[in-house]
């Protein structure tokens, strides 16, 4: 071998592990498919499951840790008297919006006659250091007639940085143009465990929690609504005094980035690429969000999120956003 390549290698060899050579040494993700879920572990230890039967629109849920420490609410799988009970439709790890041809399909209000979003066909499932999952899903008005259909690939790994679930949706005008419209209810989002809400109640009961929200452009707590940036970040203490955290990171490659956020000091942590109106308060432009993809035309998204230790600092997210936006 030359003498330069021994230099190179050397060099290498000394350089960070990137998250594409970390995941080749992570442990194994493997997929169990069940009635009504598709169990999900890591290493043998369960991770998540897809739940795609019972419910309004799938999700992922639970979201844990390699020791079962969890990153997402109980409610409304479980009754904890620790969490406040609102927002059912707010279900672990999910992707959906509030307006899709005029139709809802992120509120769960059969008043209001909102839509649902169901499984069509699991495509495929590979075990190995980075899991594969690949759905296809139709998106429905109320009385089952269909707006679109979704092909999405998870991506699951655990490596040191944390476990890293990449989300890539393309959704298809597979029944005519979709206009997926100007509202700040969506889109790729995540209901953190209630240990890292910013605060507790409401109105006059509401008082500061533990928890810390903020994004990449140094906005903190309640102001991280509306605002811009390529990533956001929950973190807090649990009882036991560990602190975890969950980033939700968008790729530079979206459309319209970076995104808007619907990041609420009460848990949720959302991405929004469609919510100009709502986040810039724009009253007399409620359309300016609105995005058509035109019949037999695609629109596709990415987003990763990080399940991590300490937080965005000790995590280093903007770090891990860096080396997620040179992947193409």
């Amino acid at each position: 071998m030359h003498p330069r390549w021994l230099v190179v290698f050397a060099v290498l060899a000394l350089l960070p592990l990137t998250v594409a050579t970390a995941r080749a040494q992570s442990p194994e993700v493997t997929f169990t498919r069940q009635a009504d879920r598709i169990r999900i572990e890591i290493g043998g230890a369960h991770f998540s499951d897809y739940l795609h039967a019972g419910w309004s629109k799938p999700c992922l849920y639970p979201i844990l840790d390699a020791d079962g420490t969890s990153y997402t609410r109980d409610f409304p799988f479980k009754q904890n008297p620790a969490e406040v009970p609102d927002h059912d439709w707010h279900r672990g790890v999910w992707f959906a919006h509030g307006a899709v041809n005029g139709h809802d399909l992120w509120r769960e209000i059969p008043e209001k006659k909102t839509g649902r979003i169901v499984l069509d066909a699991i495509l495929e499932t590979r075990a190995g250091p980075i899991g594969l999952l690949r759905l296809r899903q139709l998106w429905q008005t109320h009385d089952a007639r269909t707006l679109l259909t979704d092909e999405t690939a998870l991506r699951i790994s655990r490596t040191a940085a944390g476990t890293i679930l990449d989300y890539e949706v393309t959704l298809r005008a597979t029944h005519g143009a979709v206009t997926l419209g100007d509202t700040e209810e969506g889109t790729m989002a995540v209901r953190v465990n209630e240990a890292l809400r910013v605060t507790h109640g409401k109105n006059k009961d509401k008082r500061p929690g533990t928890g810390t929200l903020v994004n990449a452009a140094g906005d903190r707590g309640i102001p991280v609504w509306g605002k811009r940036a390529a990533w956001a970040d929950y973190s807090g203490p649990l009882a036991d005094g560990r602190v975890i955290g969950v980033a939700l990171l968008e790729h530079p490659q979206n459309i319209r980035h970076p995104t808007w956020w619907h990041a609420r000091d009460y848990g949720l942590l959302s991405a929004n690429p469609f919510g100009r109106h709502d986040f810039e308060k724009l009253k007399n432009q409620p359309t300016a969000g609105d995005y058509v993809i035109p019949a037999g035309g695609s629109l596709t998204l990415r987003y990763r999120f990080v399940f991590h230790r300490g937080d965005e600092k000790a995590a280093r997210v903007a770090e891990l956003f860096s080396a997620y936006a040179a992947e193409k």
